[in-house]
């Protein structure tokens, strides 16, 4: 970690009094996890301190931990061994009700220092994910919380007007959902007989791509190549 890095943790640390954790991080970058109950002081603390002010909320998005540490690509039809596919951790079907399993991240700036932050924290219930609103700290989360509602079904408490914001009239789940279908629940179309747009289940057959790789076999031989092809 930086120097700059290093200095603004202890920064923070002593203005959350241990309301806030250190979390891993990349290289230059400092994240922290918080409690649902201490969200919004220690919030209210970035934004406020003098040594912090952190007065931009750059980002806010919802995050589904459901298949975290499986399959890198995971696929109905593709083997874990087939198609150079990424490490398996864990091999045990997903729990979609354990806790924790959903999260807001908040990505925030500081203006008047030029240093950024994560803050992320997890909803403690995850059949009806709900943390804090913080529209009243920073006035740019109120479409950044409709949008995680829209699309995670995260639940922000006092929130002044929670509305889906990118799905249609009447749709039906959260497409961000890691459980939620490729080719989604219904479909709509236009009802001339109606004289209006219906939804209807969907036909749509799925299809399955999964990425390759270049193999090294006897395709690739010296003896086999041109000797005029570039190299």
């Amino acid at each position: 970690m930086s120097e700059q890095t290093e200095a603004l943790a202890k920064k923070i640390d002593a203005q959350l009094a241990g309301s806030a954790q250190r979390a891993p991080a990349l290289e230059g970058e400092l994240a922290y996890t918080c409690e649902p109950a201490a969200l919004l002081a220690v919030c209210r603390t970035l934004r406020d301190a003098a040594e912090l002010k952190f007065e931009m909320l750059m980002d806010l998005a919802g995050v589904d931990h459901l298949v975290y540490g499986r399959d890198e690509w995971q696929t109905q039809s593709a083997t874990r061994s087939g198609f150079s596919r990424g490490r398996v951790v864990r091999t045990d079907p997903p729990d979609v009700n354990a806790p924790g399993r959903f999260a807001v991240v908040y990505n925030l700036l500081s203006i008047t220092h030029n240093q950024r932050v994560r803050l992320t924290v997890r909803c403690p219930d995850t059949a009806e994910p709900v943390v804090d609103s913080v529209a009243g700290v920073w006035a740019s989360a109120n479409w950044f919380e409709r949008e995680a509602f829209d699309l995670f079904g995260i639940l922000f408490r006092g929130h002044p007007d929670l509305r889906r914001l990118l799905t249609d009239y009447g749709f039906i789940g959260h497409p961000f959902r890691k459980d939620f279908p490729l080719i989604g629940n219904v479909e709509v179309q236009y009802d001339a007989d109606k004289q209006r747009v219906v939804y209807q289940p969907v036909t749509i057959v799925p299809r399955v791509l999964v990425p390759k790789v270049i193999r090294h076999d006897s395709r690739y031989e010296p003896a086999l190549r041109d000797p005029q092809a570039p190299r």
